[in-house]
């Protein structure tokens, strides 16, 4: 039996109730350590949470009426990235410990706002980065680390969307690119992977319809380039009029030879704008570079495939239960804020390169 198991539950609020946010709630309601104290949104999207956890909660349609009511234990925010850091700031305030959805902030010096605003109220911060939780992932890291350096890292996640995903990515691109939103995840691993400093990106970008704001881009690459020698790319974009060619990209290559996610299934036709295609994994091919003597392939490509592969929700439980272990166990979070901060910055830089079409140095 682990200490924690006769505390009380966590008194959890959840603000947010779109694809992620009700992802979370039904985390909380699964998980012994945790009790939803009440469920916030703007719109309609709280009373239909409410009703697929069974009602019963309390309904709130402002986040700061909810706070000083429900006095919660923790926060879960889901909502759209331009509340992020104010949000995060009045739950740390008022004492209670936060986890966030990517990104931190929608602006760096936001991100490190919430960072600040974590050490002196002594709270614990966890950011949203399911990919961390994901088994297959972290072999992906792993497998990619063994490959000697430098690296060539290549991943991207076009989305061909529509109907109720496109009204999603529209919202988002009220505050966000594509590639800094989805990025922050991809540009988080390249940063595992390598362990090394990033020193500069470029990115291009295009924006492919009306329907977003005047400043933004729907569609976006991005290039970065590593003190060890270590280069990458990201490419992702949004909307109806994305190609679902190559939406599934997830490769990375050393001189010992190469690790590639291989979505057999998840990459088929049409499920480019599915969440639940984008965490799956399925399979893990590893290359071997070694040559025999006629320069022939000595050893024969690894096919690693893991049991273990949860869906979208139960990724969800376990970022959950990491953001319990952290409270209960006072987990030291500096690094898992640090790797926040860092991938953020990359992501702007990306989009500052975009903006302005030059290379912008990270130093």
């Amino acid at each position: 039996m682990s200490s924690f198991q006769n505390e009380s539950p966590i008194r959890v609020l959840v603000v947010g109730c779109g694809n992620m946010g009700a992802s979370h709630a039904f985390a909380y309601q699964l998980l012994d350590g945790f009790e939803i104290c009440g469920i916030v949104s703007t719109g309609k999207s709280k009373e239909v949470l409410n009703e697929k956890l069974g009602g019963g909660y309390a309904l709130f349609n402002d986040y700061e009426t909810a706070l000083k009511e429900t006095k919660p234990d923790a926060v879960c925010i889901s909502t759209y990235p331009d509340t992020h850091e104010n949000f995060a700031v009045k739950a740390l305030e008022a004492g209670a410990h936060v986890f966030i959805e990517k990104p931190l902030a929608d602006t760096v010096e936001g991100a490190k706002r919430v960072v600040e605003a974590a050490k002196k109220a002594n709270k614990k911060v966890v950011v949203g980065y399911i990919l961390r939780v994901h088994p297959s992932w972290e072999r992906f890291v792993t497998e990619a680390q063994g490959l000697g350096k430098p690296l060539v890292m290549r991943m991207n996640l076009n989305q061909q969307s529509h109907g109720y995903m496109w009204g999603v990515h529209r919202n988002l691109m009220k505050s966000l690119s594509p590639i800094v939103d989805c990025g922050v995840h991809y540009i988080d691993v390249m940063c595992q992977m390598t362990r090394s400093k990033p020193l500069r990106v470029n990115a291009i970008g295009a924006r492919l319809t009306e329907d977003i704001p005047a400043g933004n881009y729907n569609y976006g690459q991005l290039q970065i380039w590593f003190e060890d020698g270590s280069v990458g790319w990201y490419e992702a974009g949004w909307g109806p009029m994305i190609s679902e060619t190559a939406f599934f990209v997830k490769d990375v290559i050393g001189p010992k030879g190469s690790a590639s996610i291989v979505a057999k299934d998840a990459g088929g036709t049409g499920k480019s704008s599915s969440v639940e295609a984008h965490t799956k994994t399925e399979s893990i091919r590893v290359h071997h570079a070694d040559l025999n003597g006629s320069d022939e392939f000595a050893k024969e490509d690894t096919w690693i495939n893991l049991e273990d592969e949860p869906d979208h929700q139960e990724l969800c439980n376990r970022e959950q239960r990491y953001f319990l272990r952290a409270i209960n166990e006072d987990l030291d979070l500096t690094d898992h804020l640090q790797d926040a901060v860092t991938s953020l910055q990359i992501a702007f830089a990306c989009d500052e390169s975009v903006k302005t079409g030059r290379t912008v140095d990270l130093a």
